[in-house]
């Protein structure tokens, strides 16, 4: 009997070893903040699909200065400076930090706004939101569906990437006034809106999170 239960607790032992190789330990350094984006353990293969029409670049030619850099190329030097770096991984990521910022912006949430932003970006996007309370509006806004979400522009600049999203959305905005008049926008109506931009990370910090730098919109 004693050989029997000494055997089991070996198995079980051997097992708890096994799932913890598989699942990994918690390091107590985890970040908390609120972003959608997440950096990939280096040890995983690569997943980036490649675009259609983006010619791969030649290894290690490295482009002269004067040279335009293809995206396709601009993406390979972000991946040598940060290895974890995924394309398909990262649009994911920048899909659900579309929504959440201009969900929070809409409802004058700085708190949740603080963290995605740049100081420059979160300053602009502040003041709008303390003018628009000023004034006693209100902005209403929901996104349908985010129909297209593509990187259109990619560079390193020093250690720092810089990834341009162009998303495609669907969305109802709408503006009331204190008396809750609508002052813009239909609420039954819902619109295409076509935005441009670009979220920055610095390759050599611990933290794998991007911050939005640059909103724009088409020409």
């Amino acid at each position: 009997m004693f050989v029997e239960i000494l055997i089991f607790a070996m198995i079980a032992a051997f097992l708890v070893y096994r799932l913890r190789s598989v699942l990994g330990r918690r390091t107590g350094e985890e970040r908390q903040r609120p972003n959608p984006f997440t950096a990939r353990p280096n040890n995983q293969p690569d997943n980036v699909v490649a675009m259609p029409n983006r010619e791969r670049p030649v290894p290690n030619a490295a482009p002269s200065p004067d040279e335009p850099v293809s995206l396709a190329t601009a993406l390979e030097q972000i991946k040598a400076a940060d290895p974890s770096f995924d394309e398909k991984y990262f649009l994911q990521g920048a899909r659900g930090a579309f929504q959440m910022i201009v969900e929070a912006f809409a409802k004058g949430d700085t708190a949740t706004l603080r963290p995605l932003l740049s100081d420059e970006v979160y300053d602009n996007f502040a003041r709008a939101v303390r003018e628009r309370q000023s004034a006693g509006e209100t902005l209403e806004t929901r996104i349908e569906t985010i129909t297209d979400a593509d990187v259109v522009e990619a560079r390193m600049d020093g250690r720092t990437a810089l990834v341009t999203v162009k998303f495609v959305s669907e969305q109802m905005n709408v503006v009331r006034n204190s008396a809750g008049a609508v002052v813009d926008g239909d609420p039954n109506s819902v619109v295409e809106a076509v935005d441009v931009w670009t979220f920055a990370r610095n390759t050599r910090a611990g933290d794998p999170n991007w911050a939005l730098v640059e909103t724009r919109t088409p020409q």
